[in-house]
């Protein structure tokens, strides 16, 4: 399982303690630091789990019965005479975690529940059959948001069709999940204020080329909040504006300018629509959706778009994000957009997600001057829905071709200009449902790549290297294969 690349104290970030430099595991996102021992656990039926935090033990001991066929007790009191994995919450770990595995026992140190939970997911890459490989690992969080996104709105992916996405985007120890719900081929959220926009923006019909209809209810969208929030997966729910809102006009004539309902559209152009900017019931309909979203998000981000608004005049574009922006902070959540809502100064306070091609941004740079903080998702670096190559059955090529080393080969803290470090709150990778149809598609395109976008997230700078990548990727493999995950075999890693 060991492989050769070196880590140095200087990896390691307080409050992690440091370990000596020492080849470290097959582990995907990468280690702060990792020491590989030889001194394997090996698990049997006298195996028990120990904690007190129960419901991450029962997370482990599922994983480790569909991958071992072992059931493992979960207790929180001390082990009889037999082999035990401790999960233990404790001081001085801030978000990280420790692991430590010898012959007779393992061992997860924690702070946090998530932490951790970042713990077993680590322990379960160690695991090759039976036996967790030992030695010691100390890691933590290079940033405090590991995002993916999923496109509902051009094509309606199901309940469990997410559910199965955020089983495996935990894995790779990403923390959010962004849902996009509305768009001009349909809209997929329950608003009980608006009930058109389902009954119609969700119709059968609605999607890309006529296909992919349905919506979540507010039962199932509290559902899927409850099932990522046991994975520690957060749930942003975006709804794009003042742009792609067709479906929306659609189903209310009243939010255009002249009262007249569009056509339905199930193309794939954009910048083609804009909400009413000077009328009240816009700004009505808009902190409808907020407040009714807000709501049933227990999270801290309601996401409202502001990307391509090519039919909003400049003028009004900003004029739209001065009253709405502060809508979002009226109902306790903080304003999340794509990058264009840097215009508004009323975003100074609010995270702008950058996806853009170039790495300079002059006016989201004068944001964050101010305060604003990034999400960075690259379309050329991490857009999941472009082709790995030219003869990829799915996906576009507008922002260029996307192998695994180019979703990999670039730096969050430095990519753009005037946007440093300190200003990021992470990564995110943006899957577009174009050319999606199913769950296989979904993996066929975010898996390798989504695991290069969670290691640029989790890993130090100074871990960042693609040949011990591509190796440890390899190994990885496997555990996509015996789980049924269909993802692409890239000639770019020898599988």
């Amino acid at each position: 399982m060991a492989l050769p690349y070196l880590l140095t104290a200087a990896l390691i970030a307080t409050p992690v303690p440091v370990l000596s430099a020492e080849p470290a595991f097959d582990v995907i996102p990468a280690p702060v630091s990792a020491v590989a021992t030889g001194a394997d656990f090996h698990l049997d039926r006298t195996t028990v789990i120990q904690t007190r935090t129960p419901a991450v033990g029962s997370l482990l001991a599922a994983d480790l019965r569909e991958a071992t066929g072992l059931t493992i007790p979960v207790t929180p009191s001390a082990a009889p005479a037999g082999r035990k994995i401790s999960l233990k919450i404790t001081g001085g770990l801030g978000d990280g975690y420790r692991i430590a595995v010898d012959r007779s026992a393992v061992e997860i140190k924690a702070s946090t529940p998530e932490g951790l939970f970042d713990g077993t997911q680590t322990l379960l890459q160690l695991r090759d059959g039976r036996a967790i490989a030992g030695g010691t690992i100390a890691d933590r969080p290079r940033f405090t948001y590991r995002g993916s996104h999923l496109d509902l709105a051009r094509h309606f992916h199901a309940p469990d069709e997410v559910k199965k996405y955020i089983d495996e985007i935990r894995r790779l120890k990403i923390n959010y999940l962004h849902l996009h719900l509305s768009d001009d081929q349909g809209w997929r959220i329950q608003i009980d204020g608006w009930p058109r926009l389902t009954e119609i923006g969700g119709a059968e019909g609605t999607g890309v080329d006529g296909v992919g209809g349905g919506f979540l209810t507010k039962a199932q969208y509290t559902d899927l909040v409850d099932y990522a929030a046991a994975r520690f997966v957060t749930i942003v729910p975006e709804i794009d504006m003042p742009g792609h809102v067709n479906a929306a006009q659609v189903a209310y004539p009243e939010l255009t300018c002249d009262g007249v309902a569009p056509p339905p559209r199930t193309d794939t152009a954009v910048g083609y629509s804009s909400l009413c900017i000077s009328s009240e019931t816009t700004y009505r309909f808009v902190e409808d959706v907020i407040r009714e979203l807000a709501a049933i998000t227990p999270g801290p981000y309601i996401h409202i778009g502001g990307d391509e608004a090519h039919a909003t005049p400049p003028a009004d574009y900003v004029r739209f994000q001065d009253r709405v922006i502060p809508l979002v902070a009226k109902y306790g959540k903080t304003a999340y957009g794509w990058n264009e809502i840097a215009q508004s100064t009323a975003a100074y306070s609010s995270v702008a997600q950058y996806w853009g091609t170039t790495n300079n941004n002059p006016v989201l740079a004068g944001a964050v001057a101010h305060g604003m903080r990034v999400v960075m998702s690259p379309a050329n670096k991490a857009y999941l829905d472009m082709k790995y190559d030219r003869n990829t059955r799915l996906g576009l090529t507008w922002a260029g071709l996307i192998e695994v080393r180019t979703a990999y080969d670039w730096d969050p803290g430095t990519h753009l200009t005037g946007v440093p470090e300190s200003s990021v709150l992470g990564v995110e990778a943006a899957l577009w449902s174009e050319t999606l149809r199913s769950i296989d598609d979904i993996e066929f395109m975010a898996f390798p790549r989504l695991a290069a976008i969670a290691e640029l997230g989790w890993s130090p700078a100074a871990t960042h290297d693609w040949e011990s990548f591509r190796t440890r990727l390899a190994a990885y493999g496997p555990q996509w294969t015996a789980r049924g995950v269909d993802f692409y075999r890239s000639p770019q890693v020898s599988w």
